[in-house]
């Protein structure tokens, strides 16, 4: 049985990751885990599988709120504690679903700790991506993408020869006004964008999915993860959310991944790599999927995607300034102070007052982290 330690485990992939734990309870155990502010859902979990350990990390939950300790489990408050729970001698794998860049230092520690890593936070890739790159190349360590665009990605291209593929496409849904038209996006509210189609995420991912901006970071996270150049990763609209990643190969063929979509399959795959998922998750039969449709995403409707590519090619901290200016607009959006249209307007403006740097260490992204946060909040003040 392996230990896993989930970081993270109250969003839509922590939930996901404990309903494999469910199915497979002879094959794993939760040995440790981070809840930000839910403390309903940190007893749930405790009553549940019995941790050894738990942290909640959020600053504004009063220490000792629930206890020490509940049961045999201990538990420890603030975000420090974080970068803790993955070098404990007991885990095995470790399981990053924490959102935003915060998830830098623990992420850092269970590669410096030789864990097998299964990342589902992207925003650590984008921000961070040539320092992660480094690391997992020193400590040899498995890394298995969880989210399900790139772990389709994954299984595509791992018995692929890299000078026989041609391109990478991610797949988007689209978000919810992907036929709304443009003139009307001024007036989305908070409501109208939390409301996605096809899959059920936390409130800062569904706003990231209806501007494509979540694709704008996975296409950044795909070019860390596999190695291709931003001209060989592309982004395709496809409604139905059923396939999620395609590989075209150089005499134009393509290959494709399809799931129901539902993330128990990327987390399982990641949690058995490199073994099969031994039983069946969800039965669904090609011919149940109906028509599949793929459409070229709008510039004009989705803005952001532009810069993230641009970001991209410039490298160095120009990625994570997008990622960390993207953080506070969609913060500042939820909150209502600006507009759903703002949220790219802001990025760019974000991008045109802070300099593009390309750091050696972490205290040097970090900076640049802190500096675009801070910028990102008077724009438009």
């Amino acid at each position: 049985m392996q230990k896993i330690c989930l970081l993270g485990a109250s969003g839509s992939v922590g939930e996901s990751t404990l309903k494999v734990l469910r199915r497979f309870p002879t094959e794993f155990k939760l040995h440790s885990c981070s809840i930000h502010s839910n403390l309903e859902k940190a007893k749930q979990i405790i009553t549940e599988f019995s941790p050894k350990k738990l942290v909640i990390s959020s600053p504004n939950i009063q220490k000792d709120s629930l206890g020490k300790a509940l049961g045999e489990t201990q538990i420890f408050y603030g975000e420090e504690f974080l970068s803790e729970l993955p070098t404990d001698p007991e885990v095995e794998i470790v399981v990053t679903a924490i959102v935003g860049s915060i998830g830098i230092k623990p992420t850092l520690a269970t590669i410096r700790a030789k864990k097998k890593l299964a990342i589902a936070n992207k925003e650590t890739l984008v921000t961070f991506g040539p320092l992660i790159r480094e690391e997992l190349k020193k400590n040899k360590i498995h890394l298995v993408p969880v989210d399900s665009e790139h772990n389709a990605l994954f299984q595509l291209l791992e018995k692929e020869d890299r000078s026989n593929v041609r391109t990478i496409t991610l797949t988007a849904s689209g978000g919810p006004f992907r036929k709304r038209p443009i003139q009307t996006l001024n007036s989305v509210t908070v409501e109208e964008a939390l409301n996605h189609p096809t899959w059920k995420m936390g409130p800062k991912i569904t706003v990231d999915s209806a501007g494509l901006i979540n694709k704008c970071l996975e296409v950044i996270e795909a070019h860390f993860l596999f190695g291709y150049s931003y001209k060989e990763i592309e982004i395709v609209i496809h409604p139905e959310s059923i396939v999620h990643g395609i590989i075209e190969f150089q005499d134009g063929a393509t290959k494709l991944y399809a799931s129901a979509p539902d993330m128990i399959f990327p987390v399982a795959h990641s949690l058995f790599y490199p073994r099969q998922t031994p039983k069946l998750l969800i039965e669904r039969k090609p011919f149940e999927f109906g028509a599949l449709n793929f459409e070229k995403p709008d510039l004009r409707r989705y803005p952001a995607m532009k810069l993230a590519y641009q970001c991209g090619e410039m490298g160095g901290t120009a990625t994570g300034i997008f990622n960390a200016a993207n953080e506070i607009a969609v913060e500042r959006f939820l909150n209502r102070e600006i507009s759903f249209l703002q949220i790219p307007q802001l990025i760019a403006e974000t991008l045109q007052q802070i300099p593009i740097t390309y750091p050696t260490g972490l205290e040097e992204f970090l900076e640049a982290d802190s500096l675009a946060r801070k910028t990102a909040k008077m724009v438009f003040v």
